[in-house]
């Protein structure tokens, strides 16, 4: 799944974007199992950040990136990017800030790239604050997971 945004990962981090990663593919690098087909992420809002996301968007072959600009990017809660890979690009989202958000974050590396992701915590306040059904089924299995024993190995 991470697979398809490798290029993109790897642009953000050589143009130094905050974001974190949230939605679905957050859910299923914290243990839910389930689909997704797109990247949800929440971007810190600044000017000088959604024109360095939109530079990476660019070197990362994402065209559609040329069709909007820092400012109108900043101006939406959420911006769509329909290109060889959907990435909808979040300023806010509800139940997290950014701010608060960073950091706490939970980073993996993924073919030799970081990826920035909301931590367990912050997934779960998010997602509880959008509602929706598929979001809720997701906080219930983050939960499940964190009353999980650990495993300790072959039972002797």
């Amino acid at each position: 799944m991470l697979d398809r945004y490798r290029d993109v990962f790897k642009s953000l981090n050589f143009h130094e974007v905050r974001y974190l990663v949230i939605g679905g593919i957050a859910a299923i690098v914290h243990g839910v199992p389930r689909m997704t087909l797109d990247l949800d992420m929440l971007i810190e809002a600044t000017p000088d950040n959604a024109q360095r996301l939109l530079d990476a968007f660019l070197d990362a072959g994402l065209g559609t990136a040329a069709l909007t600009t820092a400012d109108s990017l900043l101006a939406t809660p959420i911006t769509i990017f329909k290109d060889r890979v959907r990435i909808d690009v979040q300023t806010t989202t509800p139940g997290i800030t950014f701010a608060d958000a960073w950091p706490r974050r939970f980073t993996i590396e993924h073919a030799g790239q970081q990826v920035h992701l909301a931590s367990r915590q912050d997934l779960i306040a998010s997602k509880l604050a959008a509602g929706r059904p598929v979001d809720l089924e997701d906080v219930r299995l983050l939960r499940l997971a964190d009353e999980e024993p650990p495993d300790t190995g072959p039972a002797r």
